[in-house]
């Protein structure tokens, strides 16, 4: 389902229905996933859809810019590091491209967005919640449902620590995809008093993926770092 599209044209792919035809002079989009749907009424007659997976913390709406990915405990002996895999849930934007520009007009998911809080109540952040098992190479997934990160766990400290989860935030991400795998490659470095930093590398993990059109660059929202720091523990 990923790509580049002329319309009219017609996609589908598992519960998945993207159609854009012709009525009465009128462009007109018709999306259905599962039991939701969606129609618009396009104004350009030439133009392409791009369909690629986003940053997932935008369904049902823009609650929360940060991800936790929750996994089994794992446990690193001091001055270490050592690279595990992780997976994450798909959100797929459809954007429509005229001439140069390209703006997101549809977003949806297969899988249901669940939210937590990471941190106090009084000074913590909500944020999109996912359960992961862990693995040694990038796992084989449904690229419609969950994609694959890449996670470096650093730790500088002189001494055993146990980790159990990895905040994110959205607007650092970069997301490779191709007709297989949806991937992130992120780094985490462990630091005193139960804190750490994520961050995430513009580098595929696959030779040949392709970047997605990153969703804060399609809606006008400035990015405002590279690092995210965990301040209530991993």
């Amino acid at each position: 389902m990923y790509g580049t599209y002329r319309y009219p044209c017609t996609i589908e792919e598992e519960s998945i229905s993207i159609e854009v035809t012709e009525e009465g002079g009128l462009i007109v989009y018709r999306r259905v996933c599962g039991d939701e749907e969606r129609e618009l009424i396009i104004s350009s007659p030439g133009g392409e859809l791009i369909i690629n997976p986003v940053e997932p913390v935008n369904l049902p709406k823009n609650i929360t810019r940060f991800l936790e990915i929750e996994f089994d405990t794992f446990v690193m002996s001091p001055e270490s590091e050592d690279l595990i895999y992780l997976t994450y849930p798909i959100e797929i934007g459809v954007f429509l491209k005229t001439g140069k520009s390209a703006s997101l007009i549809d977003i949806f998911s297969q899988v249901p967005a669940k939210y937590s809080l990471y941190g106090s109540p009084r000074a913590g952040e909500i944020v999109r919640w996912h359960k992961s098992d862990i693995f040694r190479n990038l796992p084989e997934t449904d690229n419609m449902r969950e994609g694959g990160i890449s996670l470096k766990i650093t730790n500088p400290e002189r001494k055993i620590v146990e980790v159990s989860k990895a905040v994110f935030d959205s607007y650092g991400m970069k997301i490779f995809y191709n007709d297989w795998y949806a991937t992130m490659s992120a780094e985490m470095k462990l630091m005193p008093k139960d804190e750490a930093e994520t961050r995430f590398l513009n580098a595929p993990i696959i030779e040949g993926t392709e970047g997605i059109i990153e969703l804060y660059y399609g809606r006008d929202i400035p990015m405002v770092g590279k690092f995210y720091r965990m301040g209530w523990g991993y």
